[in-house]
């Protein structure tokens, strides 16, 4: 049981159990924490990040294992919002081997850093909806499963038609809904859905907007031809999150500049945070800059990755459509239109970092802290403040990763890291 940690120490009962838990130290590292890489030993007691002083002097105990770090860093475990499969997996058409394809996804996106992660389901048939969306129930990460699944992404129907990308256009809706119960027989259910995209200009989104709201969904505005003063009212009445900015919206013009422009409006009643891509294809350094530098707080990497991610280049599928794979560029068959990616969330990192020209810590923020904030999920996941679930990876200054936990638990470890002894 996690405890709030505020409260975790005056259960007589709770000291007993940590008493006997393993408690492990990580030491000769620096710590990401309050934004800062600070050196510092991390203790992890039952999964959980403790103070070392507040649980040294309330259950008398040092710890069981003292592991050297070999003066690595350490950050929270990355956070993906937008996946749309990987490893041949794709999460809105592999129906009948979904169970076991999902319980392999957690187990190899470890290996690129993340520990807790949205699937993607791209505008399907209805029926889709139904039949998915069941088996993306919301649950913690362990050394057995791997990455915690935090709620699925709905990416549309609910989009624009002109912006529908790799969205098949047939499935698309031009027209929101405007009770719970619509949107319960629509989906089947909303509690395994974190995530919802909508075009803030479809007739009654902002309605749509509000009841989803209401019910702990984030709303996101995406696949938009929007403008601005629409784009305002979708954040205002409750979205707080632009889907992959600069792609399937309109682009920036100085007279109306569009879903890009909430980035710096001053008529918003909230923060709003964006998605962005940083594969090299989909957004341009200089585009990544000006994101950056506009609202730094607001940026969350994401990969938009697809079944063809860990694979290569070769044929594969995102929902109902084919997709081509040559390098690193992932488009519909037999067009020019992106399709998802194959980039994965630590190459993100790297790409921001270089081409953003922001610093390390800024840069591990959009993948950790700022989508925690984004899902509202910061009491468990995306910092190392105490209390918080012990996901965290272990990096180099080019962040390479080196090592993945997970519950306090490794769950993988680069083989190049050699002395590290989890």
């Amino acid at each position: 049981t996690l405890f709030p940690y505020t409260t975790l120490f005056r259960s007589n009962e709770y000291k007993s159990y940590l008493r006997m838990a393993m408690v492990k130290r990580y030491t000769n590292c620096k710590v990401l924490r309050d934004d800062r890489l600070i050196a510092e030993d991390l203790w992890v007691a039952d999964g959980v990040i403790v103070d070392p002083r507040t649980f040294f002097w309330t259950c008398q105990k040092l710890p069981d294992k003292t592991i050297d770090c070999q003066e690595k860093i350490i950050v929270p475990g990355f956070i993906e919002t937008q996946v749309n499969g990987g490893f041949g997996l794709d999460f809105s058409s592999d129906i009948d081997r979904l169970e076991e394809g999902l319980a392999m996804f957690r187990k190899k996106i470890v290996k690129y850093g993340v520990t807790g992660f949205c699937p993607t389901v791209i505008t399907s048939p209805q029926h889709v909806y139904r039949e998915i969306l069941p088996q993306f129930k919301k649950s913690r990460g362990n050394i057995v499963q791997g990455a915690a699944v935090l709620g699925a992404h709905v990416e549309g129907p609910f989009i624009s038609s002109k912006k529908n990308g790799a969205h098949p256009i047939e499935y698309i809706k031009p027209k929101c809904l405007t009770t719970e119960k619509e949107l319960e027989d629509f989906f089947g259910s909303l509690d395994n859905i974190s995530i919802i995209t909508i075009a803030p200009e479809l007739e009654n989104a902002t309605d749509m907007i509000r009841i989803l709201t209401q019910n702990n969904v984030i709303c996101s505005l995406g696949h938009s031809v929007s403008d601005i003063t629409e784009a305002e009212e979708g954040v205002n009445a409750g979205a707080n999150f632009i889907t992959h900015l600069f792609n399937a919206m309109m682009p920036f013009h100085h007279r109306d500049p569009g879903l890009i422009g909430v980035l710096s409006s001053n008529r918003l009643r909230h923060h709003c945070f964006y998605g962005i891509i940083a594969d090299g294809l989909h957004t341009h350094p200089a585009a990544l800059r000006i994101a950056h530098r506009t609202h730094p707080l607001g940026a969350i990497l994401v990969t938009d990755a697809m079944a063809a991610m860990g694979l290569g280049e070769g044929d594969h599928c995102i929902g109902t459509q084919n997709v081509t794979v040559t390098g690193k560029k992932a488009v519909l068959t037999g067009t020019n239109t992106l399709a998802g990616s194959v980039v994965t969330m630590d190459t993100c990192i790297q790409h921001f970092m270089k081409n953003s020209r922001c610093s390390l810590v800024e840069a591990v923020n959009c993948a950790t802290k700022h989508p925690a904030e984004m899902l509202r999920c910061t009491a468990l996941y995306g910092t190392l403040d105490y209390g918080t679930i012990a996901d965290f990876v272990i990096i180099d200054t080019d962040i390479n990763i080196l090592a993945t936990i997970i519950g306090g638990d490794c769950v993988y470890k680069n083989e190049n890291f050699r002395g590290f002894d989890p």
